[in-house]
């Protein structure tokens, strides 16, 4: 009995130390996080570098800020790339569902500036990332990630590469639709929404750029003499699945392959498949491609109809804005266009559309050269809304801008004309709008 007794107290006692040796653990891990986290707050990087190493040995799952604050220790104090490539592993490691998506871009991004990781490492990490949530990635890497597929399946495998595109692109028009909402709101004009203004626009300019980016990578792939074949291919196995036609309609519409048959067969199925606003769109296109306008109408006009999103009926609106200049009906479309505004303030598309109605009328908008260059003065002021109002154009926009800016009428045709600098003109013909005369 005594010996048991002996036993019993002689485990009591470990346990208890154990305990004690955890608590006072714990302890040390508590006090030393918080000598860190105040010296590194107070930028004192040295002293808080000592508490930080013993972090990262002795309290790994401690606080994500152990690696949040550790990265800039690692990168821009000490310029350690093997310790910054710790904190990253062990972030990850011990802090997987904290923004991963965006630790493995950043990762990503690490790696390859410091040559640390071979391309095939740094792809797989952001195959990881994207593969978690695109949207938090870095825009460099949504490319570099892109690119990396391209190259792996182009031959092989090119649904693979299409779907890829069409995956980002969908990610980044959320995101930017996002930022359109936010946008909308911040009408106010006060110290905290201007900074929220300028972020939202810097993020919307960054994101605008991936478009471009992306197709000039699958450009040499997504043409119609490969398409078309593609997606003959595949359609019995995908005529009813409305994810996949409505990526094979948009992606042949916008590489204008409108003309082979398969088209029609497409956007007929994807209706079928999703009679949704936007397939019924791509229909009204097919309606009026076989001379049913009237049908084409009523379908533009039922997609608007059971649109409930602002923004979206903002696009749609805009697409019959294009009908109608197709049929020549330049006010018309003007007016549609300004109803797309109306309902999406920030659809620089829209002002950019209107621009461009203006300057095509130039030649048959005046008499004699003043006049018709002034016409480019009115196209110019809605090329500049259009980039003030959604930065995710600017560069779509700048190249407008400069286009029309070099047609504006010189000081010279001014004053050939006889009129005054900074006067105002009324343009004629349909357009019947009142500008400022160019004064430098």
């Amino acid at each position: 009995m005594k010996k048991i007794t002996f036993l019993l107290a002689a485990v009591l006692f470990i346990t208890t130390a154990k305990t004690n040796a955890q608590d006072d653990a714990n302890r040390d891990c508590s006090i030393k996080y918080n000598l860190f986290k105040g010296d590194f707050q107070s930028k004192k990087y040295e002293e808080a570098y000592v508490n930080w190493i013993y972090l990262m040995d002795n309290c790994k799952d401690l606080s994500v800020n152990i690696y949040k604050y550790g990265a800039t220790l690692a990168e821009d104090v000490k310029k350690d790339p093997a310790l910054a490539k710790r904190v990253y592993e062990q972030r990850l490691e011990f802090f997987p569902k904290q923004n991963p998506a965006k630790v493995h871009s950043d990762y990503a991004t690490y790696l390859a500036d410091n040559k640390l990781s071979s391309e095939e490492e740094i792809f797989s990490i952001l195959e990881k990332g994207y593969s978690i949530d695109p949207t938090k990635m870095g825009v460099k890497n949504l490319y570099k990630y892109f690119q990396g597929v391209t190259d792996r399946n182009k031959d092989a495998n090119p649904q693979k590469v299409f779907d890829t595109y069409d995956d980002v692109l969908e990610n980044v028009n959320k995101k930017l639709e996002g930022y359109a909402v936010q946008l909308k709101k911040l009408s106010v004009d006060t110290v905290a929404n201007k900074k929220k203004i300028h972020a939202y626009s810097v993020n919307s300019r960054a994101l605008g750029t991936v478009e471009g980016g992306l197709d000039a990578i699958v450009s040499d792939i997504a043409k119609c003499e490969n398409l078309i074949p593609l997606y003959n291919k595949n359609f019995e196995a995908h005529k009813s699945d409305a994810v996949w036609l409505k990526r094979a309609v948009s992606r042949l519409f916008n590489k204008e392959c409108q003309e082979d048959p398969l088209y029609q067969k497409l956007v007929r199925a994807y209706a079928e498949a999703s009679p949704s606003p936007e397939a019924y769109s791509f229909l009204a296109s097919v309606l009026e491609d076989n001379g049913d306008n009237a049908g084409a109408e009523e379908m533009r006009q039922k997609s608007f109809d059971l649109e409930t999103d602002p923004l979206k009926k903002a696009k749609y609106k805009l697409k019959f804005a294009q009908s109608a200049k197709s049929k020549g009906q330049l006010s018309k479309a003007r007016s549609l266009a300004r109803e797309a505004i109306g309902l999406n303030p920030n659809s620089g598309r829209a002002y950019l559309f209107i621009a461009s109605l203006y300057a095509s009328s130039a030649n048959s908008c005046g008499s004699n050269e003043f006049e018709k260059r002034m016409v480019y003065v009115a196209a110019l002021n809605q090329a500049q809304r259009a980039a003030s109002v959604d930065p995710s154009i600017s560069a779509v926009a700048g190249r407008y801008i400069r286009s029309y800016r070099a047609n504006v009428p010189s000081q010279k045709v001014i004053f050939t004309a006889g009129v005054n600098p900074g006067s105002s003109h009324t343009i004629k013909c349909w357009i019947g709008q009142t500008v400022k005369v160019p004064s430098k």
